[in-house]
């Protein structure tokens, strides 16, 4: 399934080479309840047609309105929705809920379209950027993303918004560990592939919205199953599939690995991916092993829990010491 905001922007360049204005609103902040996170996407027209979310109807709603009657004719916008403190919005948010979106005011020019055309790259999976906005004059910047931490980072004249693909759990073997993880990832938002080469393994197997592929994981990301936005998890205590996994994972750019397995057995796991696999002291350490916050856990489901928040800590580059 394609990534919602990557559609968002492609429908926003074809706007724009089509010669029309357009209107880039992404969800900066959020309190309480919101359904869209921080960094989500929504683009508009100036024939009122438009793309993407940035809550559960009414802001959109809202925003559409004050389109339609002229509104945001500066080159950037802050619009807070939800508490009444502004009054360019008109509504409240249910279960007392508070939204901040930024609204940019794109022309149909050739800056545009370059600018649409590098976050299409981002959200592609090609590379991660900043958007890196000043306000209230709305220049921008992009630069290359080289860390980790959250979505959003807001001064107060200044916005930087992290570009990436679609969050990607990839599980490397099936297990009763891998089948929570994959319904925990998809709760909280990610993309999961699950690879796996034995057809006996994945008799009965039924995890809708997961896409399944009956191959070794190693061979999927050699042939580019991973990104920077993926997460590379081995949960089959199986060297054949964990080890050969690890091996490619490295070689990638995947903001997290991990395999499961005790102390004595990740110890011994390094030393046959260093001895064997020729992985680099530097290449090895990017492996988390033993995977997951040290929660105790015991069931599949404390493990997957301990597992996905490990990956969250990382992509929110919060250190482990902090946890």
């Amino acid at each position: 399934m394609q990534h919602l905001d990557l559609m968002v922007i492609r429908r926003a360049l074809d706007w724009s080479r089509a010669g029309q204005r357009l209107w880039l609103c992404t969800v900066l902040t959020t309190y309480g309840s919101a359904p869209r996170a921080p960094g989500a996407l929504l683009a508009a027209n100036e024939r009122g047609e438009w793309i993407g979310s940035l809550s559960g109807g009414c802001v959109e709603d809202d925003f559409l309105e004050r389109l339609a009657e002229g509104a945001f004719v500066e080159p950037v916008a802050l619009v807070r929705y939800g508490d009444g403190s502004d009054p360019r919005s008109r509504i409240q948010l249910p279960c007392g809920g508070v939204l901040e979106v930024l609204v940019e005011n794109l022309a149909a020019s050739c800056d545009s379209q370059a600018y649409l055309r590098e976050l299409d790259s981002a959200l592609s999976g090609q590379r991660r950027l900043v958007r890196e906005i000043e306000l209230p004059e709305g220049s921008r910047r992009l630069y290359d993303d080289r860390a980790h931490g959250p979505r959003v980072e807001r001064e107060a004249r200044q916005v930087r918004i992290r570009v990436g693909a679609a969050q990607r759990l990839l599980l490397a073997g099936y297990s009763s560990v891998a089948q929570v993880c994959a319904e925990f990832a998809q709760a909280l938002g990610f993309e999961v592939l699950l690879c796996d080469p034995s057809e006996e393994v994945l008799a009965g197997v039924e995890l809708p919205g997961v896409e399944i592929r009956r191959e070794l994981p190693s061979e999927v990301i050699r042939q580019g199953g991973c990104h920077a936005d993926t997460a590379v998890v081995a949960l089959t205590h199986d060297p054949r599939i964990d080890d050969l996994a690890m091996l490619e994972a490295v070689r990638t750019e995947a903001f997290y690995i991990g395999v499961m397995g005790s102390r004595l057995t990740s110890g011994k796991r390094r030393e046959r991916l260093h001895r064997v696999g020729g992985l680099s002291e530097a290449e090895i350490s990017r492996i988390h092993a033993p995977i997951g916050l040290n929660l105790g856990s015991k069931t599949p489901a404390e493990i997957a829990l301990a597992v996905l928040a490990d990956i969250l800590r990382v992509r929110n580059g919060v250190a482990r010491d902090a946890v």
